[in-house]
């Protein structure tokens, strides 16, 4: 915006007792002008009021106030002899008779600068330099006054001063560069200082961000000139704080490096602070932070924070940083050891990321799984013996796989296993009792008919071997064996008591020694019957078809052992008696064959085709 100013009366307007004393003068301390143009001095004096001169005449002096020192003379009311810098330069505007000393200098030129004294010429020995001076300076810019703050938001006004002191030359003030802003006006106005008169243009406008360094000019013009002034200032706008670049929320495997990078445009420059959660890990005052972190571990996983902070405000941005790792090794809440038929649950738990595949295995079968979750929880209602063994639990995702091995350990009651028995030969007897339980058992041998219990502490007689959840004891006997006698395999840990009666078998040595007499009766009937095939036969030969003769392997053989058993045996303790234990034990009797008895008086009514199982009536062995 472009305005002229009102001319100015040439007469400058002084307050009442401004002057004081007899011999005292009053001008502006200071006054500027730019150069090439002119200024005017205001100037007022005054001396003793009985003096009353026919003429008063005045001197204008440069830099000094004394005539001695032969200062430069700027002007001389008596003489037109001035110093040669003046010529055709000043004036006296003011009327000396009137008090009034208003000096004008024109085409000011920067060697002009400096101070101006006045010296009162009354006549006579009545003349005086007054103390009183006046500061000239030649400027070639305008003054632009900013404001102490300019903040972002807030309405600013800036202010161009150009001196206006000659009422001859009237400046035109100017903005420049203005047009970007914001809600800009521009109006001016006139201030007078120290009977110094200024022309003041402000412009207003609400400054952002953007306006930051930004230039703005203020330029002054003569009319019917071609001067030509300005001045340039650059807008500081404080500004909050704001971030212009960082990182993303972002997956990184563990064991990489990352990089997170803040840059803040801000002004003042901020103070910015990395943050994980609450804690600070890194700031500094600047444009830009870059937070550094080496081989990541899932300790590092979470949000991290870039807060940018100066005293007009503060902002912050947060990231999540996920550390993607292998499952550890998996954490199973103890090795457990429980009773047969309680509820078990076994809790297999790992941390991963992402959540991992858990699988729980006995023998390489799958016993449960779970999908992407940090734990599996194998449940039994009711575990059993079978339940018992080594478990794996087995975690994976992408990244890897971690197992670890656990034990459910069962305590029950004995079990006795199928392969217990008793085997007969021909002098002995023995007898194999197997259990399984846990904790292990004690194994007893009740033989009741005799009312003798033995057990594993008579080496003599039991021999134990031990494997995993399994005891075998071996009884041994020797000497002629009851017909009577039967043994009892009795297993017993803290859970219970079992008891059964063991099968007797015999040995293929004792079946041909019980079986061999009668075979010899046996295979000699069957010659016979051979026989008296053949012979049928060739009687027959027009027969056309031959008969078939059937023979079996073996002829029917009646065993009697009197193994009688008694009913169902309940559980329960017989007396031991040491001594007549061992006196029976180490009896030796021959176990004899009481009879073998064949019958062939049937053999004379078969025919040809009599079966031979027909044979044979019975074959009976009998043992005492």
């Amino acid at each position: 915006m472009t305005f002229f100013y009102k001319t100015l009366p040439i007469f400058w307007m002084l307050l009442k007792g401004v002057l004081a004393g007899p011999w005292s003068a009053w001008m502006p301390e200071n006054i500027a002008a730019f150069e090439g143009t002119c200024v005017v001095i205001p100037c007022r004096f005054n001396y003793p009021e009985e003096l009353r001169p026919s003429a008063v005449h005045g001197i204008w002096y440069f830099n000094s106030p004394y005539p001695k020192n032969y200062p430069p003379v700027v002007y001389k009311s008596r003489t037109s002899i001035v110093h040669e810098s003046y010529l055709g330069r000043t004036r006296l505007l003011g009327d000396l008779n009137s008090r009034n000393c208003t000096l004008q200098i024109t085409r000011l030129s920067p060697e002009l600068t400096g101070k101006y004294y006045f010296r009162g010429d009354l006549g006579g020995y009545n003349q005086y330099t007054y103390s009183e001076h006046c500061n000239l300076e030649i400027i070639n810019k305008p003054t632009i006054v900013t404001p102490p703050e300019v903040v972002e938001g807030s309405e600013v006004e800036l202010r161009c001063m150009v001196p206006d002191n000659c009422p001859e030359m009237k400046p035109i003030v100017s903005w420049t560069n203005h047009e970007g802003l914001a809600q800009y006006s521009v109006y001016g106005q006139v201030e007078e200082e120290g009977s110094t008169w200024s022309l003041i243009s402000m412009l207003k406008f609400l400054p952002s961000r953007e306006n930051n360094h930004q230039e703005l000019g203020c330029k002054v013009n003569y009319i019917n000139t071609t001067f030509e002034f300005d001045a340039a200032a650059i807008l500081d706008v404080k500004y909050i704080p704001r971030i212009v670049q960082t990182n993303s929320s972002a997956e990184v495997i563990q064991g990489s490096p990352v990089v997170l990078v803040c840059a803040v445009d801000s002004n003042p420059l901020a103070l910015i602070s990395w943050l994980r959660e609450d804690d600070v890990l890194y700031e500094e005052v600047g444009r830009s932070l870059t937070l550094r972190l080496e081989n990541v571990t899932y300790l590092q996983d979470g949000m991290y924070s870039c807060v940018a902070e100066n005293i007009y405000g503060k902002e912050n941005h947060t990231l999540a940083l996920t550390v993607m790792y292998a499952p550890w090794k998996p954490v199973v809440n103890v090795s457990v050891i429980a009773v047969e038929g309680d509820p078990v649950t076994i809790l297999c738990s790992t941390q991963s990321n992402p959540e991992p595949i858990i699988t729980i295995f006995k023998e390489k079968k799958v016993m449960k799984t779970v999908v992407y979750s940090s734990q599996l929880a194998l449940e039994f209602s009711s575990v059993t013996h079978e339940d018992d063994g080594e478990y794996w639990c087995i975690a994976e995702n992408q990244f890897g796989q971690s197992g670890s091995a656990f034990n459910l350990t069962i305590e029950f009651a004995p079990l006795i296993l199928p392969e217990s028995k008793c085997t007969a030969a021909r002098d002995t007897v023995q007898c194999i009792c197997a259990a399984k339980s846990n904790p292990e058992a004690v194994i007893v041998f009740k033989l009741p008919t005799r009312n003798v219990t033995v057990n594993e502490t008579d080496r003599e007689f039991v021999y134990s071997q031990r494997t995993g959840y399994t005891i075998t004891s071996i009884l041994t006997l020797r000497g002629e064996v009851d017909s009577q006698l039967y043994i009892v395999c009795s297993a017993r840990n803290l859970y219970g008591t079992k008891d059964q009666q063991l099968q007797f078998h015999h040995s293929n040595s004792l079946m041909w020694a019980k079986v061999g007499p009668v075979g010899a009766v046996v295979a000699f009937a069957i010659l016979i019957a051979v026989v008296c095939y053949v012979s049928q036969t060739r009687k027959k030969k027009n027969m056309n078809e031959s008969s078939s003769f059937m023979q079996t392997e073996n002829p029917p053989v009646i065993y009697s052992g009197d193994y009688k058993t008694p009913g169902n045996l309940e559980k329960s303790e017989y007396g031991r008696h040491p001594g007549s234990d061992r006196r029976l034990l180490n009896k030796r009797e021959d176990l004899g064959i009481d009879y073998a008895n064949i019958d062939f008086t049937k053999l004379s009514t078969k025919d040809s085709y009599t079966l031979t199982e027909e044979l044979a009536e019975y074959a009976e062995i009998r043992v005492k």
